[in-house]
């Protein structure tokens, strides 16, 4: 149902659509030039700017090739393209020319960009299907043509579109923040891990001293508490992620069908290793939501075998360090790396440094995984916000909710 002052249209009745080029790349006097050119892999429902491009050619490109300098404004469309790509929109926000995969939106001047550009990227799963329905894998520039589209007054478009670029700019801003808070998290890893930096202690002094080099056998030991099995009772299997995640719950099963009966039960504390995939990271602490879960036998288990030695908070912040996942590697084998075996009677045998004080490692896990709690509070915020977007362009977008221009 249109709303009372608006229309429905084709992107052909509002605006010229047209494609790019590119140039032969045997001419090497056709590349490397002044004229920002823009592929698919840049437009990802998103702004784009003059940073966000990689390639670029020359006039002489330009002219002998069907490659075409498009306005700011022009909103760009990904017609061929692996995975997401296809059916993702750029709005270009300075003068460029385009590879023949992007079609170009070029709108008359009684249309707002910014609006149509919010329409289309949240019409994405539709556009994508329009390929599908008409039997190819790609959009065509006939397909984008024929994309119908809402038109309300200039004046509404225009207030709708400055309504969502405030959660725009709350989205933008809060992303920095995550990049800063990442940055600033793998710098302090990379100096508190290696003592490149020491922190205070309680009463306010710099830790000092050297720290001691371990083999790994002499700090943890392999823990196995086994299943006592009943086909009624209910069991909560982990799994460790690769490298950001650690330790989340695999599913719920019934004991009933639990395939194998290699089973053993994960505690608090508990530092899990993968040994098919620890050559990528896949090692984490298991967390107080999920003590009592159970593990399969692919799993290593460790504990602290001194805890006036060794904190497992810190082992697992320290076993995050590259040096480690080589360390893993070389006592791994197999002819793929992605089916690569744990040798973990060799991994015990490698050597580390670490502080002498357990207090020291205790401040440093600690340092760190506030860190992590900030970027997962970041990471939570953004979702909110996009969703919040989400919902409000739902509503704006089709006129359910009427905006005051």
């Amino acid at each position: 149902m249109v709303p009372s002052g608006w229309d429905v249209k084709q992107l052909s009745d509002l605006a010229t659509v047209t494609s790019g080029g590119t140039p032969s790349r045997s001419k090497l006097n056709y590349w490397d030039g002044d004229v920002p050119w823009v592929r698919t892999t840049e437009v990802q429902n998103c702004h784009i700017f003059p940073n966000d491009v990689r390639e670029f050619i020359s006039s002489e490109g330009l002219k002998n090739s069907s490659a075409k300098l498009f306005p700011a404004g022009t909103i760009l469309l990904a017609m061929i393209g692996q995975g997401k790509t296809r059916g993702q929109v750029g709005l270009l926000k300075f003068e460029a020319a385009t590879n023949q995969n992007c079609a170009a939106i070029i709108l008359g001047e009684e249309q707002f960009s910014e609006f149509h550009f919010n329409y289309l990227l949240s019409q994405y799963q539709n556009i994508r299907n329009l390929s599908n329905s008409a039997g190819q894998s790609n959009l065509s520039g006939a397909l984008v043509k024929s994309i119908r589209v809402p038109v309300p007054p200039y004046s509404e478009q225009k207030k709708i579109a400055e309504i969502l670029s405030t959660w725009d700019k709350a989205i933008t801003a809060t992303e920095q923040l995550l990049a800063n808070s990442q940055k600033q998290k793998k710098a302090l890893m990379q100096q508190l891990l290696t003592g490149k930096v020491r922190l205070l202690d309680d009463n306010g002094n710099r830790f000092e001293g050297d720290w001691k080099e371990y083999q790994i056998n002499d700090l943890v030991k392999d823990v196995k508490r086994p299943v006592v099995w009943d086909d009624e009772d209910e069991y909560r299997l982990l799994s460790v992620k690769r490298r950001s995640e650690g330790v989340v719950l695999r599913e719920v099963l019934q004991g009933s069908q639990i395939l194998t009966k290699k089973m053993k039960v994960a505690s608090q504390g508990d530092f899990l290793i993968s040994k098919m995939q620890v050559v990528h990271g896949a090692s984490g602490l298991v967390s107080k939501e999920f003590d009592g879960c159970h593990i399969s036998g692919s799993y290593i288990c460790l504990i602290p075998k001194n805890t006036d030695v060794l904190n497992m908070n810190f082992f697992a912040w320290f076993s995050k360090q590259k040096i480690m996942y080589h360390k893993a590697f070389l006592c791994s084998y197999g002819v793929h790396i992605e089916k690569m075996t744990f040798n973990f009677g060799m991994f015990l045998k490698e050597k580390i440094t670490i502080p002498l004080l357990v207090k020291e490692q205790e401040k440093i896990a600690e340092i760190l995984t506030s860190a992590d709690e900030e970027i997962n509070q970041l990471i939570k915020k953004i979702y909110l916000l996009k969703q919040e977007k989400k919902a409000l362009m739902q509503q704006l977008l089709t006129g359910k909710r009427r905006v005051k221009a």
